[in-house]
């Protein structure tokens, strides 16, 4: 059903909760963190009567993934997970052993490798494009758009009859902007106009191809703040609000999704997610769903997940496990080997993880998503020789199945 988008007084007036809940926040971001790079944090030490709350400022394990770290160094085994090593069958595909769509984020350059491109097509219904759809992919230059990249991944995506999800109209991260935006002058209503233009450009251009949008990627510092960027420098809190009515009104049957890392934790950034979602259907904002990144490590328990998860699925919003790898690096040198009993505790961890996700009522499942498709092309080995640094998905660098694959695929048939 198509939301009517509000008149710019009542819009004004409606943003003033929003921005009553958000202003609180100091502009200054706890240490900043990537999607796409290790930055992990831990979990301070807490009694049973409080929120566990992520310290971002404590020392950094590099060792990781993303901020899903916990204080502890014990590995957790999955409990109830069944066999890793089930009996699968030799058609079995990932796509065809669950019930909703089970993607991966590509790479149009590497979609050209014949080996890369056949595992994509046989495997997956859904894709995300790794960073062939963020700003300064899209948007170069002031007046310049570029869609050579983002639409074959789209034409791809037509032709084996997969969804596509766009990742991300807004990362508010500084250092990952083009150089013109950083330098661009003009007073809030031209930074509103750009953010405006920027948006809607880009979401008309695929309107009808792209189903849904993370339209705002990682606003949430570890301590409930929103991060320090341009954006909210020079247009306010709001400026998240605004991106989402913006593409709205751009497609209105698009999904729009708010993606961030860290929920399984708790804490303050979960607190301030859930109040935003609160606030925002107040105000009758367009929010779909919630993206939760699941970029873990093999030793992480799963019990926070499960809690922290039941929160999100109580808003009634779609979830989306939306860039799923598991570390398994942690204490090891720079390049060492996948042995059997660590590729063992991976395989139930997905499991693990995948079977948590399948208890979510099916009208919120939007899917889960891998960041990648083998551990050759995964972030977290780019730059290093050999790609013997990790090992985070589902397929080796041969791009032949792990026993992650299986224990997976188990997960959704059942088995």
């Amino acid at each position: 059903m198509k939301k009517s988008y509000p008149s710019k007084q009542t819009t004004i007036v409606k943003y003033l909760s929003l921005l009553i809940l958000l202003i609180s926040t100091t502009f200054m971001s706890c240490k900043s963190s990537l999607e796409e790079e290790l930055a992990p944090a831990t979990i301070e030490k807490v009694t049973p009567a409080q929120t566990p709350v992520i310290n971002a400022s404590a020392p950094a394990d590099t060792t990781a993934a993303g901020n899903n770290n916990t204080t502890t160094d014990t590995t957790s085994t999955p409990k109830n997970t069944g066999s890793v090593k089930a009996n699968i069958d030799a058609n079995a595909t990932l796509k065809g052993s669950f019930s909703f769509p089970i993607g991966a984020a590509v790479d149009m350059d590497r979609l050209k490798g014949a080996t890369y491109n056949n595992v994509v097509s046989r495997e997956f219904s859904s894709v995300t494009a790794e960073s062939s759809m963020k700003f300064g992919a899209l948007h170069p230059s002031v007046n310049v758009f570029n869609y050579k990249k983002a639409d074959a991944i789209v034409a791809f995506a037509a032709k084996n009859n997969m969804r596509v999800h766009g990742h991300t109209l807004i990362w508010p991260k500084d250092s990952l902007q083009p150089a013109w935006l950083m330098n661009f002058e003009g007073d809030k209503a031209a930074w509103d106009e750009l953010l405006k233009t920027h948006i809607q450009t880009v979401v008309k251009h695929f309107k009808g191809k792209v189903v849904s949008w993370d339209v705002v990627n990682e606003p949430f510092a570890d301590n409930g703040t929103l991060k320090d960027n341009i954006w909210l420098r020079k247009i306010g809190p709001d400026y998240i609000t605004k991106a989402f009515f913006y593409a709205h009104e751009a497609d209105p049957d698009a999904l729009l999704f708010l993606n961030d890392y860290g929920q399984e934790f708790g804490g303050k950034k979960m607190a301030a997610i859930l109040n935003f979602v609160a606030t925002a259907k107040k105000i009758n904002m367009p929010i779909n769903g919630l993206g939760f990144q699941m970029h873990t490590v093999v030793r992480l328990d799963l019990s926070g997940l499960r809690s922290n998860l039941a929160k999100a699925v109580a808003t009634g919003l779609k979830i989306h496990f939306s860039e799923l790898d598991i570390s398994v690096r942690y204490q090891k040198p720079e390049n060492f080997n996948l042995d059997e009993s660590l590729e063992t505790l991976q395989a139930a961890k997905f499991k693990e993880i995948a079977q948590i996700y399948m208890s979510i009522p099916k009208g919120q499942q939007f899917g889960i998503t891998t960041w990648g498709v083998a551990d050759a092309d995964t972030f977290m080995n780019h730059g290093v020789a050999n790609f013997d640094h990790d090992y985070p998905l589902l397929f080796d660098k041969n791009y032949k199945p792990k026993l992650a694959y299986t224990s997976f695929i188990a997960a959704g048939l059942g088995k």
